[in-house]
């Protein structure tokens, strides 16, 4: 578009201060910063005393092109906090400590990033990082409900390792996911290239009944689905996730319905799919349960049980036989080998618009993992090759492909998106 931004410059022109605080989070601001600046923001940091003893100023100087404060009391020819706060067009804290939660609920300016952020009147974003102790406390959550009542966007916390071995909910979300929620709250191209659009996703396993107590499952995170969903809301979607038995937590800004088996998911699914514009199924659901489920526990002392196992339904072949005009279907193959040729067989069988090749049986990709290496195949055309992603770049690597879909269709169609 002739004036606009060039392809991968959404922040061209955009001032974001970008405060660090003190957490072991930290050096994960390095890569924000990298891609606030990559994206064409001009990016101020700011960072806390404590910062500093996890990441030097110099890195983030080098980043940024610019120069880094840390003291309210820095020389300069106005007022320091003044000036950078009504200089921002967007602020965003990452890692944001509890500690700093708490001071910006209670509107406490003690230091440098907190007076910015009681004299800014621009968007504010906020990544919390802490253990999950700290995340969880009713103090923590009361300063986060608070702040959001008054309008910040917070990003995360994620679940996952944190420091000194342990593992929850408390990591800092994603670079990538912070970037997305700052083009967001600024309006920038492609942030609300979903408004008005109706998206089903689903997310996660099905656990299919043996007895009272076991049952037939798979190694799915969930993760995936709920990455695509909560994209999807930040992109101005009207979101209905339907979820297999996973801990996430429901992504903000997204209607979540909670299932157990493949015939649950079934039922939630078609009840829902003919009103969606676009319906992306990253569940991975099993293809058999047993035929007759024991009603209580199966003794060891009677040996191993003969399972006779019936399929389930095939959820995403329906979706495409019943697909509507204008409407997008998106969907997922896990496979280990043959990736692409597998995922075009699949996208012609089903009917499918798009379909995501998840590279699976490999340690660092596929279920349970932060990373895919993932290729996306579309109709009549070579598609995005097998490369690793974030969750996150491919979420939104799906949602730039299925918004350019449903905006070919509805231009077809002699509407607008």
């Amino acid at each position: 578009m002739a004036g606009g931004p060039a392809p991968g410059r959404s922040l061209a022109g955009r001032r974001v201060l970008l405060g660090v605080t003190g957490g072991i989070a930290a050096y994960k601001a390095a890569s924000l910063a990298r891609l606030l600046s990559a994206a064409g923001a001009d990016v101020r940091v700011v960072m806390t005393p404590a910062a500093s003893r996890f990441v030097g100023p110099d890195t983030f100087a080098a980043l940024t092109r610019n120069p880094v404060h840390q003291d309210v009391f820095e020389a300069t020819d106005r007022v320091l906090h003044v000036r950078l706060a009504r200089e921002a067009d967007a602020a965003v804290v990452a890692p944001a400590t509890a500690n700093v939660l708490a001071k910006l609920a209670l509107g406490l300016a003690d230091d440098l990033l907190t007076s910015i952020l009681l004299e800014a009147r621009c968007p504010l974003v906020l990544a919390p990082a802490m253990h999950t102790g700290m995340w969880t406390h009713p103090s923590t959550q009361a300063n986060v409900a608070a702040l959001a009542a008054r309008g910040a966007i917070v990003v995360g916390p994620g679940e996952g390792p944190l420091a000194a071995g342990d593992e929850g909910v408390g990591r800092m979300a994603e670079p990538e996911e912070i970037l997305r929620a700052v083009e967001a709250a600024l309006g920038s191209p492609g942030a609300g290239d979903l408004a008005g659009v109706r998206v089903l996703v689903t997310a996660g396993p099905t656990h299919e009944p043996i007895d009272a107590v076991r049952f037939i499952g798979n190694r799915s995170s969930g993760k995936m689905g709920f990455t695509v969903a909560a994209e999807a809301a930040r992109r101005g979607a009207s979101v209905t996730l339907v979820s297999g038995p996973v801990p996430l937590p429901d992504p903000q800004g997204v209607a979540v319905v909670r299932v157990e088996t493949a015939a649950e998911m079934f039922e939630a699914v078609t009840a829902r799919a003919e009103a969606s514009d676009l319906v992306v199924m990253a569940a991975a659901v099993a293809d058999f349960r047993p035929g007759e489920v024991h009603p209580g526990k199966i003794k060891k002392g009677d040996g191993p049980p003969q399972l006779a196992l019936e399929p389930t339904p095939d959820i995403l072949s329906g979706l495409g036989a019943a697909k509507g005009s204008g409407q997008v279907l998106v969907g997922f193959a896990a496979e280990t080998e043959d990736l692409e040729a597998e995922a075009r067989r699949k996208l012609k069988a089903k009917n499918l618009d798009l379909i995501v090749a998840n590279e699976v049986g490999r340690p660092g990709t596929g279920f349970g993992a932060d990373t895919n290496r993932a290729a996306i195949v579309g109709r009549g055309e070579e598609g995005t090759p097998l490369r690793e992603w974030t969750k996150v770049e491919l979420a939104a690597a799906i949602l730039d492909r299925a918004a350019g879909l449903l905006a070919a269709a509805r231009a077809a169609a002699g509407s607008t998106v």
